[in-house]
């Protein structure tokens, strides 16, 4: 299975992307954890542009295009390969993210947005968990881990509530892929939840 994980910065989903793969092996299956941006050498070039740097570094549509260019080596080198050879993708972060950031929260691109998937990408998760949780809580943890990549979170409150809504939506859109996994609670319960829905 491709399964991928979403969520709004600070969220959890980092976390729990690494026990699922943690889990699966422990069951005996053949499971591989990645991210995006990044995941391939290109893609990890690509991720130092886009994470770090001030809020408005980019435009909405140029972020949009280094993103694609990042996953479609992603795909190429690591995801495709994988699954081809009988193990588990998981991974955080996936298009999902580009829908709701660049198609959504930051410029209502979304049509360009599945434009450039349609034509560069062409493959979707087979299930996505989007943990959901309250923005002010996820912003207080993202702030909390430092580092230099901030470049998100640096865009405020407003963006972060904008950035739940949008993935709120997108798991109206489309139920039979995205399972919204209550991200409230410790560690241990939230992986009890995604098992579950799993």
């Amino acid at each position: 299975m491709f399964i991928s994980f979403e969520g709004i910065d600070g969220s959890g989903k980092s976390t729990q992307a690494r026990r699922l793969v943690a889990a699966l092996q422990a069951r005996g299956t053949q499971a591989v954890l990645t991210r995006e941006p990044g995941g391939s050498e290109g893609a990890e070039e690509i991720r130092r542009l886009l994470v770090e740097g001030r809020g408005e570094r980019w435009s909405p549509e140029t972020e949009l295009l280094l993103f694609t260019a990042a996953r479609r080596d992603h795909v190429e080198r690591l995801i495709r390969p994988t699954l081809e050879r009988g193990a588990w993708v998981v991974t955080d972060r996936f298009a999902d993210s580009s829908r709701v950031y660049q198609g959504l929260a930051r410029a209502e691109n979304r049509q360009l947005v599945e434009e450039l998937h349609s034509l560069t990408i062409g493959i979707e998760p087979d299930r996505t968990f989007l943990i959901d949780i309250d923005p002010e809580i996820s912003l207080v943890r993202g702030q909390s881990r430092g580092g230099a990549e901030d470049r998100f979170e640096s865009l405020g409150i407003g963006f972060q509530k904008r950035l739940r809504e949008g993935f709120l939506t997108l798991a109206r859109e489309i139920p039979e892929r995205i399972r919204v996994i209550d991200g409230h609670g410790t560690e241990d319960e939230v992986a009890i939840r995604i098992l579950a829905a799993l």
